[in-house]
């Protein structure tokens, strides 16, 4: 079938968020197009030859979706317009000129699998595609199966990987676990792989949450109460929600999400929280880590570490 394409003429900077952005409008098959470089230690996690980009990066992007002929074209485009304008209020989003063309008759929704493949976290950490194929080269790795779907994480972005490193250094094996917007339930299954003995998965999306049980399932991990659950709900707006979760059961609350949810999520989660309990937040583009910073000191965090990847921010706090 043929597809519109709607084309974004933006900043990189801005990508992250507006592909977020676009994914909450409902919006499938999202690709950018750029030319920043891949970092040395991106190439030497491939576990494929690519070819080089050409050209300097100059700060432009562009980021493509496609939508079909029989989708409500005009809502979807307002939409856009009204998530740049805010966007626009704190991240630089460029000329934020929208195009629309039509594509070949081509499988857009699934294509992008071509271009996730295994990778490292760290030295003893593997993601891997339910499709593909991985070899195993040290006998203590902890191979993670996922099937992302398009719009819940393959765990490869810097915010995600950052959850991961600050998961693996302070989980312990007693620990009970909140993944907070869990997605693909990618952080849930590694804090399960790491021992923690519970984790709640919650995100408002049931779409993650069917993503997240499915993930979980082929990493032979079993879904109870006593082990391992997914949630959809509103944590930050439902105090329903928090009191069901239980009060100061967790030992660690680890969120991926954007700084501004981030941001409310701090002045309602010590409710969950145990005392001295660990808040692991990521997500936070690097102009708005002051204003998170702030947000968490203010709701009586102690921040521990400030870890960094790229343009992102993650922190490490202590329930006070």
């Amino acid at each position: 079938m043929k597809w519109r394409r709607i084309t974004i003429n933006t900043r990189t900077e801005a990508v992250d968020l507006l592909c977020d952005r676009l994914t909450e409008i409902g919006i499938e098959g999202i690709e950018i197009i750029d030319n920043v470089p891949l970092t040395d230690d991106e190439i030497n996690q491939m576990f494929v030859d690519i070819p080089l980009i050409n050209g300097e990066d100059d700060g432009t992007a562009k980021v493509n979706c496609y939508i079909e002929f029989t989708d409500d074209l005009e809502t979807i485009i307002n939409e856009i317009q009204i998530s740049l304008n805010e966007l626009s209020a704190f991240i630089d989003v460029g000329v934020a000129s929208i195009e629309i063309t039509e594509t070949e008759d081509k499988d857009w929704i699934n294509n992008w699998k071509e271009f996730f493949k295994p990778f490292r976290i760290d030295d003893s950490i593997v993601i891997k595609p339910s499709w593909e194929k991985y070899e195993l080269l040290n006998e203590d790795d902890i191979i993670i199966e996922i099937d992302p779907g398009i719009s819940f994480g393959t765990g490869s972005h810097e915010t995600t990987k950052l959850c991961i490193l600050s998961l693996k250094k302070y989980l312990r094996k007693s620990d009970i676990i909140l993944d907070a917007g869990s997605g693909s339930g990618i952080l849930s299954i590694i804090s399960k792989k790491l021992g923690a003995k519970e984790v709640i998965g919650i995100d408002i999306d049931i779409n993650a949450t069917n993503s997240a049980i499915e993930n979980a399932q082929l990493n032979n991990l079993e879904i109870t109460d006593e082990n391992l659950i997914f949630e959809t709900a509103n944590i930050i707006k439902d105090d329903k929600t928090r009191r069901e979760l239980g009060e100061n059961k967790f030992d660690i609350v680890v969120a991926n999400i954007l700084a501004d949810v981030i941001i409310l999520l701090s002045s309602v989660i010590t409710y969950n929280l145990k005392k001295d309990g660990l808040f692991i937040c990521s997500g936070i583009i690097d102009s708005k880590e002051e204003e998170v910073k702030q947000s968490l000191i203010n709701n009586n965090f102690e921040i521990l570490e400030t870890n960094r990847m790229g343009e992102w921010v993650s922190f490490v706090a202590r329930n006070n």
